[in-house]
C-alpha cells in the first residue's frame, strides 16, 4: 500500500472534499434549471422528472458495486475512474439537445458519483490513522459533502438566470478536470487483493435496488396499480430478499450482513437513512410552496435556505468534536430531534407567513442535518475493519439515497391523498368542475388558462392542507427514529473499533482461502 506522506495530507483533504461538494452540489442543483430546461428541449412532466431521477436512480442501484470494486482493484483507481466518468456525464448533459440525451447524461452522471463515493471516505480512513485527525477530517469531509446538498438550491436559480441551464452541469467539469490532476498526483492507493468478486451478489443488488428507485420513482406518477410499477415492485420484492440470502451464504459478500449486528453501526445507519427520509422528503415539496403558492421567484426561494446552509456549516465542527468527547448517540440523536421538531414547526404556517417568522425554524433544521451526517460517517468508518471500508461506505450511501427516495415516495403519497380529497370537498362545494383539480401548485400545464379566483383559493388552501399533513407526517416519523437510535446506542461513549473478542468469528470458507 501507498502511504501519503504527511505534507500530501491537505492536499489528499482537499481533493476529496472538492470533488465529493461536486457530486452532491449536481444531486439538488438542477431542480432551479428545469423549468428553462423544459421551455428549452420541450420536456413533458415525465421528462423532467427523470432529468432529476434518473442520477438517483444509477446512483442508488450501483454504490455497492461501486464500494466493492475500490476494495478489490483500489479505491484509488476506481476513484479516478468514477470521478473521470461524472466529468464526461457532466459534459454530455451541458451538450444535450433533447431530453432523451440529457436523460442519459445524467445516468452516466450517476454511474460516476457510485464510483467516486465509496471511494472517498475509505481513502480518508486509510490516510488519517490517527483517531483525533480522522475524526476533524471526517467531520470538515461530512460538513462539505452536506454544504453541496445545502447550497445547491442557492446557486442553482441565479446561475440558471445568468448563464442558462447547461451552466448548471458546465460548472462541475473544471472542478472535475482539477479534481482529476489533483488525485492523479495526491491520493494513495488501497486495495484488498485478496477479495474476490461477488458477481452474484453485484447482479442482484443492482437489478434489485434499480428496480426498488424506479417502483419509488414511478408509482406516485403513473399510479401504483400501474403494470411497469408493479412489475419492478415485483422484481424488488424477488431480488432483494435473493440478495440477502447470497451475501449470508458468500464467503467474501460484497455487503457483509456482521455489520448489523453492531447496535452503534446500525444505530448509525438508521440515522442516516431516517435523516434523508424526512428532510429530501419534505424538501421535495418545499419549493412547490414558496415558488407557486408563495409566489417566490426560483433565486428567492433558494436564497430562503442560507440559514440553514450557514447552520450546516457550524454543525459539523461541533457534531464531530461532540462524538470524539462523548460517542455518537448524543449528537445523533439531537440531530434527529431537532429535524423532527423543525417539520412539526413548519406545518404551522401557511401561504402568509413572513420569512421572519418561520426564518428560526430553517436554523434549527440546518443544524440538526449538520448534527447527524459527520457522526454516521465517523461511527462507521471507525468500527468498520479498513478492508471493508469501501463496503460500509457504499453501504451508508446506498441507505441514505434509498432513505430519500422513499421519503419521497411516502411522504408524496400522503399529500397526494390528502389533497385529492380536499379539492373534490372544495370543487364540489363551489359548483366548479372536477377537471379544475389537475391545476396543482407545481404542475406544468402546457397552454393553461388562469384560474378563476375561488378555484384557485381552493387549490392553493387544499395543498397548503395536505402539505401539513406530510410535514407532520415526516415530524413524527424522525421523532421515533430519534427514539430508537437512542435505545440502540445506548450508552455508548466512543466509536473505537470492536474489540476482536466481539467480532464474529472468520467464516471457515474464508479461512481456507
Amino acid at each position: 500500500m501507498m502511504k501519503p506522506p504527511a505534507r500530501h495530507k491537505g492536499l489528499v483533504l482537499a481533493t476529496l472534499c472538492a470533488t465529493m461538494f461536486m457530486a452532491m452540489l449536481d444531486n439538488v442543483i438542477v431542480n432551479n434549471a428545469l423549468p428553462r430546461i423544459g421551455q428549452e428541449l420541450r420536456s413533458g412532466v415525465s421528462g423532467l422528472q427523470w432529468v432529476v431521477e434518473g442520477y438517483s436512480l444509477v446512483y442508488a442501484a450501483l454504490l455497492l458495486t461501486g464500494g466493492t470494486l475500490g476494495d478489490r482493484y483500489g479505491r484509488r483507481r476506481i476513484f479516478l475512474t468514477g470521478l473521470a466518468a461524472f466529468t464526461a456525464g457532466s459534459t454530455a448533459a451541458a451538450l444535450s439537445g433533447s431530453t432523451g440525451t440529457l436523460i442519459a447524461a445524467r445516468m452516466f452522471q450517476g454511474l460516476g458519483a457510485a464510483l467516486l463515493t465509496p471511494g472517498s471516505l475509505s481513502i480518508l480512513r486509510h490516510v488519517f490513522t490517527d483517531e483525533k485527525e480522522r475524526a476533524r477530517a471526517v467531520g470538515l469531509w461530512s460538513g462539505v459533502s452536506a454544504l453541496g446538498l445545502a447550497v445547491g438550491p442557492v446557486l442553482g436559480g441565479p446561475i440558471v438566470d445568468a448563464f442558462g441551464w447547461a451552466a448548471v452541469f458546465w460548472i462541475n467539469v473544471p472542478i472535475g478536470v482539477a479534481g482529476l490532476l489533483l488525485a492523479a498526483r495526491a491520493l494513495p492507493e488501497f486495495a484488498d487483493r485478496t477479495r474476490r468478486l461477488d458477481l452474484p451478489g453485484q447482479a442482484l443488488s443492482a437489478l434489485g435496488f434499480g428496480a426498488l428507485v424506479y417502483a419509488l420513482i414511478e408509482g406516485p406518477a403513473r399510479g401504483w396499480t400501474d403494470a411497469w410499477v408493479l412489475a419492478f415492485a415485483a422484481v424488488a420484492m424477488l431480488t432483494l430478499p435473493a440478495f440477502v440470502v447470497v451475501e449470508v451464504r458468500s464467503a467474501d459478500p460484497m455487503l457483509d450482513l456482521r455489520f448489523f449486528r453492531d447496535r452503534v453501526l446500525t444505530g448509525a445507519a438508521v440515522s442516516g437513512f431516517m435523516i434523508s427520509f424526512g428532510m429530501f422528503g419534505a424538501a421535495f415539496f418545499l419549493p412547490l410552496l414558496m415558488q407557486d403558492v408563495m409566489g417566490w421567484s426560483p433565486s428567492d426561494a433558494g436564497l430562503a435556505g442560507l440559514p440553514m446552509t450557514a447552520m450546516i456549516v457550524v454543525a459539523a465542527p461541533l457534531s464531530s468534536a461532540l462524538t470524539s468527547r462523548h460517542g455518537p448517540r448524543l449528537p445523533l440523536v439531537t440531530g434527529l430531534a431537532l429535524c423532527a421538531a423543525g417539520l412539526g414547526a413548519l406545518s404551522l404556517y401557511g401561504a402568509h407567513a413572513h420569512y421572519a417568522q418561520y426564518v428560526g425554524v430553517l436554523l434549527a433544521m440546518g443544524l440538526g442535518m449538520g448534527m447527524t451526517f459527520t457522526p454516521v460517517s465517523i461511527t462507521v468508518m471507525q468500527r468498520v475493519d479498513p478492508s471493508r471500508a469501501g463496503m460500509a461506505s457504499a453501504t451508508l450511501g446506498t441507505l441514505r439515497e434509498i432513505g430519500g427516495v422513499i421519503g419521497v415516495a411516502v411522504l408524496g403519497a400522503v399529500l397526494s391523498s390528502r389533497l385529492t380529497a380536499d379539492l373534490t370537498e372544495s370543487l364540489d362545494r363551489l359548483g366548479a368542475p372536477a377537471e379544475l383539480g389537475r391545476h396543482l401548485p407545481g404542475t406544468v400545464q402546457d397552454g393553461a388558462t388562469a384560474l378563476p379566483t375561488p378555484v384557485r383559493d381552493a387549490v392553493d388552501a387544499a395543498f397548503i392542507d395536505a402539505l401539513h399533513l406530510a410535514l407532520r407526517c415526516g415530524s413524527a416519523t424522525l421523532a421515533a427514529a430519534a427514539l430508537v437510535v437512542a435505545l440502540l446506542l445506548g450508552r455508548s461513549r466512543g466509536v473505537m473499533p470492536s474489540p476482536a473478542d466481539e467480532r464474529p468469528a472468520p467464516r471457515p470458507e474464508a479461512a481456507r482461502r
